[in-house]
């Protein structure tokens, strides 16, 4: 073929060449680094592909200044640029070499498979089964994997692995980590298959006590009384636990958006006391008077629900006859942004106590630390699930400390409101 005839065929090879690497780069740019919510897909690791084969495999020229691709034999034909791009992948991202070696292992893959993870084989780094197997395939000829598996330790963590090849010579895994998604799975059918257990057992006892006056009951008056004490009882049951549900998912709708107003949390914990006072009988509630105003940025009625249901719970689980002590102080801010510091309220009863291994599941919803006693007392089992969305909405925590048989305190911290300087207009 003459040179002339060869020219066109050069130009139309080094356009289309270059075309390849301005789309790799631009999809990768958009869909890397200018968006963070990037699903994992085909397309990505495509771009991924694309990108990490053009930019590290050497060029050399032939007739006709054609550029020619070779084989990458070595790790430093990786180049920069094609590491400063795969950097910003907010995933695991590792590329192998034809032996299985690791070459190049991003930062964020540094949790799964140790800082010092390149120049060892996939095998020494990422010790499991079905992912070197998978390796093992695509090495082989295959053209991709997808594995799922998981690593149980320290913490138990879920991932996904997309193993596949880039231009022949180079295999790149990324992992996805699936925790998170399977956790919120879990929860998501806890909450089903508690929530229905919970409206199931009043239900069913209130529909058994309709089917007993209808019938042999019927003109039993002593016991018709007694079962429509006890439906009264389970119906005001279903009805607090469907409250309930409605306001703990209200508050986790409303989570990311903090609240704007100003309140005084010890004029709040007085109004709260007040209220729940008739329930303390022969106990009482001891206040430590606040030697200013507690200032805080919050939603009086969301506060007012975490601290009655902070008293009412050391209420019903105190020790009978014995005090509830609320106090008050302010503590330091845990980062020099928050000048005013934190409004601390502690909340202690003298009851039974909470066993080491039960406080971390507190706040988790429907657990009890005793539910036959819990459900005696009118307890949902969403109590504290809220009292934490809301302290989450308030940019606030709940700390709990318990020694079994000398009480329990419920510390709650909330960020503060400087108060103006005395005589300051």
């Amino acid at each position: 073929m003459s040179e002339a005839a060869q020219a066109p065929s050069s130009g139309w090879r080094k356009s289309y060449l270059l075309l390849f690497a301005v789309a790799a780069v631009a999809l990768l740019a958009v869909m890397v680094c200018g968006n963070a919510a990037v699903p994992f897909s085909i397309l990505t690791l495509a771009a991924i592909a694309g990108l990490t084969f053009f930019l590290a495999v050497p060029r050399r020229t032939g007739p006709g200044g054609i550029a020619h691709l070779q084989p990458v034999q070595d790790a430093a034909m990786l180049t920069d640029s094609a590491k400063d791009i795969l950097e910003c992948v907010d995933e695991p991202v590792l590329i192998l070499d034809p032996q299985g070696r690791v070459v190049f292992a991003n930062k964020a893959s540094q949790p799964l498979v140790g800082a010092d993870a390149e120049k060892k084989h996939i095998s020494a780094v990422l010790r499991t089964p079905e992912v070197l197997e998978a390796v093992e395939r695509v090495l082989g000829g295959a053209s991709s994997e997808t594995i799922a598996f998981s690593v149980l330790v320290p913490v138990q963590h879920h991932y996904e692995a997309h193993i596949t090849r880039t231009g022949g010579f180079l295999v790149l895994v990324r992992v996805r980590d699936l925790t998170e998604i399977r956790r919120a799975e879990e929860l998501r059918a806890d909450f089903v298959a508690n929530a229905s257990h919970e409206l199931r057992t009043p239900l069913a006892a209130v529909t058994g006590f309709i089917d007993t006056l209808r019938g042999h009951a019927r003109d039993d008056t002593p016991a018709r009384e007694r079962f429509l004490e006890i439906m009264s009882v389970e119906a005001a049951r279903m009805r607090r636990l469907i409250e309930d549900l409605l306001s703990l998912t209200r508050i986790e709708l409303n989570e990311h958006n903090p609240p704007a107003g100003e309140v005084d949390v010890a004029a709040v914990i007085h109004d709260v006391v007040a209220v729940l006072s008739p329930l303390t009988a022969e106990g009482r509630i001891v206040i430590q008077d606040a030697k200013e105003p507690l200032m805080v940025v919050g939603d009086r009625d969301e506060l007012t629900q975490v601290f009655q249901n902070l008293i009412h719970n050391a209420i019903k689980y105190g020790r009978a006859g014995g005090e509830v002590r609320v106090r008050f102080a302010r503590a330091e801010a845990p980062s020099k942004r928050e000048g005013a510091g934190q409004v601390v309220v502690a909340i202690q009863d003298e009851g039974e106590g909470i066993s080491r291994e039960a406080i971390p599941r507190l706040t988790e919803r429907f657990y009890r630390v005793d539910v036959k006693r819990s459900r005696e007392r009118g307890g949902t089992g969403l109590g504290l699930a809220i009292v934490k969305h809301i302290l989450n909405r308030h940019h606030g925590r709940l700390q709990i400390e318990s020694v079994p048989g000398d009480g329990s305190t419920f510390t709650v911290f909330l960020p503060g409101v400087s108060l103006p300087a005395a005589g300051h207009n």
